[in-house]
């Protein structure tokens, strides 16, 4: 359910409905617009009389919320949610690119690739250090050491760092990290889910291979619930009948959830593709459709990476790509002021 409230509301009103609502078990989401403030309410809402509340002054409207998903949900939180991580946020209007080596392999490796792609326009680095694989013969990434040589890059380049966890018994190794990553497989680890949703780190969550929107929110509703609000949801691909590209990037996601939710959304055209050459392509299309950012894959030798080498860009062919995508998002954002 959620309560519109008249602009300007008095505040001895509102407090008074705050301690009454609070009374009824009732946890009360508060976002306060330009025009409007709204009130989403969290619980057994059934107790409540709509027609009473629709009786108060300080009252504008009551509608009740059919989907699952509330706080997540853009009917509670008409505003876009914009996160900040050290000294770039995504959302509100900015372009993130996420870019780095699908693994981490060595501190050479690590440290090239993120001077390379700082240099190239990149504004967070990402690389991996658990890294779930399919196959258990497979690198399964330096795992603790890892982490360090994130650590290291991100002191010398400034950029911060993005990389996932794999079960909640990691949580401590991620104490320096930026952005924590939910990896695909992960998406319906509700366990986990539970436990990053106590943390005050933004998280990165990424759709399953064959997850529908609303269970997409639902997981992210999940993290929400446990009081993190920080939460990036993140389109990397779904798993058709098509095998000439590794999954089939879901363009529609980005205007659908932009509709369904307030949380920021960015994409994945690395895992999507799984082939170089099509990754810039699908990457222009993203931020043409209105996505707030990127995570993309590259490797300053993907012939030899350990991890997602044919899906790897090299970096000088990073940097020509981001140009252009910091191109296409000023000339959409000047499309929108005009419409």
């Amino acid at each position: 359910m959620i309560v519109i409230l008249k602009k300007n509301p008095d505040q001895n009103q509102l407090d008074n409905l705050k301690r009454w609502l609070r009374s009824k078990n009732i946890d009360i989401h508060e976002s306060t617009g330009v025009e409007s403030t709204i009130l989403g309410l969290v619980g057994d809402t059934t107790t409540i009389d709509i027609n009473l509340l629709n009786a108060l002054d300080i009252v504008e409207d009551v509608k009740r919320i059919q989907e699952p998903y509330k706080k997540c949900n853009r009917k509670f939180h008409p505003e876009d949610t914009v996160i900040k991580v050290g000294n770039t946020q995504i959302g509100g209007g900015n372009l993130t690119l996420m870019a780095g080596p699908c693994a981490v392999e060595s501190e050479e490796q690590i440290l090239s690739a993120a001077r390379a792609v700082k240099a190239a326009g990149a504004t967070m680095l990402r690389g991996g250090a658990f890294k779930p694989r399919t196959s258990p013969y497979s690198f399964q990434g330096l795992r603790e050491e890892g982490i360090r040589l994130l650590e290291l890059a991100k002191k010398e380049t400034g950029l911060p760092i993005v990389t996932e966890i794999m079960d909640a018994s990691q949580l401590d190794c991620f104490e320096n990290v930026d952005v924590i990553q939910v990896g695909a497989r992960n998406m319906q680890n509700f366990e986990l889910l539970k436990v990053l949703g106590k943390t005050d780190k933004p998280i990165l969550l990424k759709r399953g291979l064959a997850n529908s929107y609303q269970e997409f929110l639902m997981s992210a509703e999940y993290i929400m619930a446990g009081g993190n609000e920080k939460v990036i949801l993140c389109e990397r691909g779904i798993r058709t009948f098509e095998t000439y590209t590794r999954n089939t990037l879901d363009i529609a996601l980005v205007p659908s959830m932009k509709q369904l939710s307030h949380l920021p959304i960015i994409i994945d055209p690395s895992h999507a593709a799984g082939k170089y050459a099509l990754v810039p392509s699908l990457s222009c299309a993203a931020v043409a459709a209105g996505a707030d950012g990127l995570i993309i894959e590259v490797h300053c030798d993907p012939e030899h990476a350990l991890s997602d080498g044919p899906q790897s860009l090299k970096p000088d062919v990073f940097g020509r790509l981001a140009k252009k995508l910091y191109a296409i998002h000023d000339v959409m954002g000047s499309m929108e002021e005009v419409l």
